[in-house]
């Protein structure tokens, strides 16, 4: 399974007792030592008004990351398109690529749109694939988008009266002015230098068989179907893009990536205990109070020692599917993830509370891999 590469999702994470300045130094360092291990890329996140999470601009942190590494595969896990416009992402993008040419994915993702619609044809699946990938029920991200705070945020990333562009369309756009193609409506055209030209591969980021699995195959560009974020729906993302997918110049084959989180330690139970703080985290971020600064895990389980069925169902999906293990353990896990969905890439993101220990995880992982 070597042959499959795996690369690094980081949400900058800022653990108790920590500062953001210490989540930079050690997302720098944790992206130096990706480099060193092999992992084939290494993509931030881009998430507001978390207190526990400092990836706000995927840009800047490209910016700062490609300075320190040199090898590695560096880009967005997504930029969401939502209260950005195509020009801006595009210039943003090619200032990064005139220093560091080759090396940067543009991740596309939409945001402040409707929740996802059923697939036709009835229920979707639920329960474990015929190899044992769990696939729990479906998630409803109603009640959190109609949330006040959500609201608030919104208000906040978008300038007033402002309305978001069709996402489809937006993705057009970012292409045509990186390929020095666009025109307006009358026919006027707009060059982006920089950015037109710039050697960045486009990918689109998506959490169902929606828009964003169709725009990516419409335009054969490659996909990355978040299984860490909404597990319910990973199928269905894989199938709705492979189903669109149209052979482009950049590719001829669909050509996906999934991402899981992952804990991985010496034994089983040191990564349980390590990864004891997510299901706090996941709640704090399912209830609209923004992700917290990530507990250690005595912290963990005083949030949790008060909790109701109601709190345990809110985060149930996403703690089920969290790999957590040994390095045989989370590799096994995997392999059961890529074979089920036909993954060509995996990306891994890992969050604890020590730096080291989440260095460690990678590391472990990634010599797990090489040896399968």
């Amino acid at each position: 399974m070597s042959r499959i590469p795996l690369g690094v999702l980081d949400l900058v994470p800022v653990p108790t007792g920590s500062t953001v300045t210490d989540a930079l130094h050690h997302s720098i360092d944790l992206a130096r030592q990706a480099e060193r291990l092999g992992y084939a890329r290494y993509w931030f996140a881009e998430h507001h008004l978390n207190p526990g999470v400092a990836g706000t601009s995927p840009a800047v942190l490209l910016a700062l990351t490609a300075s320190a590494t040199s090898t590695i595969r560096i880009g967005s896990g997504a930029v969401q398109l939502g209260h950005r416009t195509a020009l801006s992402t595009v210039e943003e993008f090619g200032l990064i690529d005139a220093l560091h040419p080759g090396r940067l994915d543009l991740g596309l993702g939409r945001s402040a749109g409707a929740p996802a619609a059923r697939p036709a044809g009835g229920e979707p699946f639920e329960g474990h694939t015929p190899n044992g990938l769990r696939i729990p029920p479906r998630f409803s991200f109603a009640p959190l988008l109609g949330h006040p705070k959500v609201a608030l945020q919104r208000k906040l990333l978008n300038l007033p009266g402002a309305r978001p562009q069709d996402y489809a369309e937006q993705v057009e756009d970012v292409l045509a002015l990186l390929r020095g193609e666009y025109r307006s409506a009358e026919g006027l055209a707009a060059h982006a230098v920089p950015g037109e030209g710039a050697d960045v591969e486009v990918w689109i980021l998506g959490s169902s068989g929606g828009q964003s699995a169709e725009t990516a195959g419409r335009h054969g560009l490659p996909f990355a179907a978040n299984y860490h974020v909404t597990p319910a729906t990973v199928l269905e993302a894989a199938e709705g893009y492979r189903a669109a997918f149209k052979p482009s110049a950049g590719l001829d084959r669909p050509y996906l990536s999934v991402s899981a989180d992952v804990v991985v330690a010496p034994d089983d139970a040191s990564a349980r205990e390590l990864a004891a703080g997510y299901a706090p985290w996941v709640h704090s971020i399912r209830t609209a109070e923004g992700a917290i600064p990530f507990p250690t895990p005595d912290e963990a389980r005083a949030l949790t020692a008060d909790w109701t069925e109601a709190d345990h169902a809110l985060v149930a999906d996403r703690v089920e599917t969290q790999f957590t293990g040994s390095p045989r353990t989370v590799a096994d896990h995997l392999e059961r993830l890529q074979e089920a969905t036909g993954a060509d890439e995996l990306l891994i993101t890992t969050i604890t509370h020590d730096h080291a220990d989440r260095v460690r995880s990678y590391r472990l992982l990634a010599e797990e891999w090489a040896r399968r």
